[in-house]
C-alpha cells in the first residue's frame, strides 16, 4: 500500500479511537492486521500528514457495534451538547428556507415554461457543482475551520434568495435566472456540505454520532413537514416574491445561530500540501476501504434512483392530479411527518442492526415509488408519502451515520464531499426522467426508476454480508 493511501497515525479530534477500527473492509480473506506506523525517511517527523499507519482489518464476520444502547430516554441526547444543538438550529433554519425554495422554484419553473424537461434542466444546476467542486470542499474541511466554511454557504444561499426575490418582485424572472440562481447556490453548498457533516462528530463524538445524524434528520423532517405547506399556501395567497423574502430571512438567522458555534480549529500540518494532493489521498483512502465503497453507492443509487420523485412532484400534482401548489405542499408535508417518525426511531434505536435497517429502508423508497406510479390518486399518493418518508429517512441517516462512523477525523471531510458528490448525480436520474416524463408521463418515469432501485437493493442486500450484520 502506497503512503497515499494510509490513515494519519493521529487527527486532532480526541473522538477518534484506532482501535475503532476505521476502514474496515468487507473483503473477508483480509484479515485483522496490527497497526504499523511507518514515516517517510528524510521527512519531518513531527508533520502529522506525513506519518501513516495501516488500517484496521475488522473481519466481515465480527460485525461493529457502534453508537448508543437503544432507549426512548436517548432520543435527544446528543442535543445535550451546546454547539451541536446550535449547529442543529442553523440547520433548522437552512433547510427551512431549502424546502420552501424547492417547491416555489420548482412550480415557478413549471409555471413560466409547461416543461418538465426546463424543470429537470433547472434542478440539475444546482446539482452540477456538487459534482464537480464537491471534491475540493472537502478538501477544503480538512484544512480550514470547518464552521467559517458553513457560514459562508449559509450567507450565500439567503443572500441569492433574496435577489431572487426582488427579481420576482419587479416582474423580470425569468426560468434561466433561477438556473443561474440555483448554480450559484450549488457552489456554495458544495463547500459548505462536507465541512457540515464532518463537524458534528467534532461536536458530539462517536458515541452519540447516530443519534446526532438521525436528530439532524428528524430536524430536516420536521422542515420538510412544515415549510412546503408554508411556501404552497404563501405561494397560492400572496405569490412566489414572498416566499423568497421570507428565504432569504431564514438564511439571515441560520447564519446568526451558527455564529455562536466554538470555533473548531482544522487539521493540525506543520505543512499544508497542495489541496490536489490532499483529493488523491482521500480517494486513494475511500479506495482502500471496500465497506464504505458499499455505502457510498448505496447512497449513490438513491440520489439517482430516489430523488428524481422530489424534483418531478410538480408533473404528479399539475398533469396527473390536477391540483395546485398548495396540494404540493401538503403531500410534501405529509411525507416530511413519515421523515420526522422515521428518524425518530434511528435515534432511538441506537446501534441495533443498523445495516439491515438501511437496507430495508432503500427497499421501503422504491416499494412507494413504484406504488405512486400505478396509482393515479392524489389520496392515495398521501398515504403512500408516509411510507417515503420512512424510507428516505431511514436510509439516509443511517448511510451517513456509518459512513462517519468508518473514517478518521483527518479524512472525514473528504469523505463526506464524496458522499455529497451523490447529490451532483442526481441529474443522472433528473434529466432522463424528465424526458420520459414529456414522452411517456411522470408515471412511467418514476415507475422505471422505482424498479431500478429496488433491484439495485435486493443485489446489496443478497452480496454485502456484513452491511446485513452489522449493528
Amino acid at each position: 500500500m502506497d503512503d497515499s493511501s494510509r490513515a494519519p497515525s493521529g487527527t486532532e479530534s480526541g473522538d477518534d479511537d484506532p482501535s475503532a477500527a476505521d476502514g474496515s473492509p468487507l473483503n473477508p480473506s483480509s484479515g485483522s492486521g496490527d497497526q504499523t506506523p511507518t514515516n517517510d525517511s528524510g521527512k519531518d517527523s513531527h508533520a502529522t500528514d506525513q506519518a501513516s499507519v495501516e488500517r484496521v482489518k475488522t473481519p466481515p464476520h465480527h460485525p461493529r457495534n457502534g453508537g448508543m444502547k437503544s432507549s426512548w430516554r436517548q432520543t435527544f441526547s446528543s442535543l445535550r451538547h451546546r454547539d451541536f444543538m446550535l449547529l442543529w438550529l442553523g440547520m433548522l433554519a437552512m433547510m427551512g428556507g431549502m424546502q420552501m425554495q424547492m417547491l416555489a422554484r420548482g412550480y415557478l419553473v413549471y409555471d413560466l415554461t409547461d416543461s418538465a424537461s426546463l424543470l429537470g434542466v433547472v434542478n440539475a444546476a444546482s446539482s452540477l457543482p456538487m459534482l464537480t467542486l464537491a471534491l475540493f470542499g472537502g478538501a477544503a474541511a480538512d484544512r480550514v475551520e470547518r464552521k467559517r466554511l458553513i457560514q459562508i454557504g449559509q450567507g450565500v444561499a439567503g443572500l441569492l434568495a433574496i435577489l431572487v426575490a426582488v427579481a420576482i418582485y419587479i416582474d423580470a424572472i425569468e426560468w434561466y435566472h433561477l438556473t443561474l440562481a440555483a448554480l450559484v447556490q450549488g457552489t456554495a453548498f458544495a463547500f459548505m456540505m462536507p465541512a457540515r457533516q464532518a463537524i458534528i462528530p467534532q461536536l458530539v463524538g462517536k458515541d452519540e454520532l447516530t443519534n446526532a445524524m438521525a436528530l439532524n434528520a428528524a430536524g430536516m423532517s420536521v422542515t420538510t413537514l412544515l415549510a412546503p405547506a408554508v411556501a404552497g399556501g404563501l405561494y397560492a395567497l400572496v405569490g412566489p416574491a414572498t416566499v423568497y423574502f421570507v428565504i432569504g430571512g431564514m438564511g439571515v438567522l441560520s447564519v446568526a445561530a451558527t455564529s455562536m458555534i466554538k470555533p473548531q480549529p482544522a487539521r493540525a500540518s506543520a505543512r499544508k500540501p497542495a489541496m490536489v494532493r490532499d483529493i488523491k489521498e482521500g480517494l486513494s483512502y475511500v479506495r482502500g476501504n471496500r465497506f464504505v465503497l458499499v455505502l457510498l453507492f448505496m447512497g449513490l443509487a438513491t440520489s439517482v434512483l430516489a430523488m428524481p420523485f422530489r424534483f418531478l412532484m410538480p408533473v404528479f400534482v399539475v398533469d396527473i392530479y390536477n391540483l395546485g401548489p398548495d396540494s404540493m405542499g401538503l403531500l410534501v408535508a405529509i411525507m416530511g411527518g413519515g421523515s420526522l417518525v422515521g428518524s425518530l426511531l434511528i435515534a432511538s434505536t441506537g446501534a441495533w442492526r443498523r445495516g439491515l435497517l438501511l437496507i430495508l429502508g432503500s427497499l421501503a423508497s422504491g416499494a412507494a415509488l413504484l406504488l405512486l406510479a400505478v396509482i393515479p390518486l392524489y389520496s392515495a399518493a398521501a398515504v403512500i408519502m408516509i411510507l417515503l418518508g420512512l424510507g428516505d429517512s431511514s436510509r439516509r441517516t443511517l448511510n451517513q451515520s456509518l459512513i462517519m462512523e468508518e473514517v478518521e477525523d483527518a479524512y472525514r471531510g473528504r469523505v463526506m464531499s464524496i458522499f455529497m458528490m451523490n447529490f451532483g448525480l442526481t441529474p443522472l436520474g433528473v434529466l432522463p426522467a424528465g424526458l420520459i416524463s414529456d414522452w411517456l408521463g411522470g408515471q412511467w418515469a418514476i415507475g422505471i426508476l422505482a424498479v431500478m432501485l429496488l433491484a439495485v437493493t435486493v443485489v446489496v442486500w443478497a452480496t454485502q454480508k456484513r452491511l446485513r450484520e452489522i449493528n
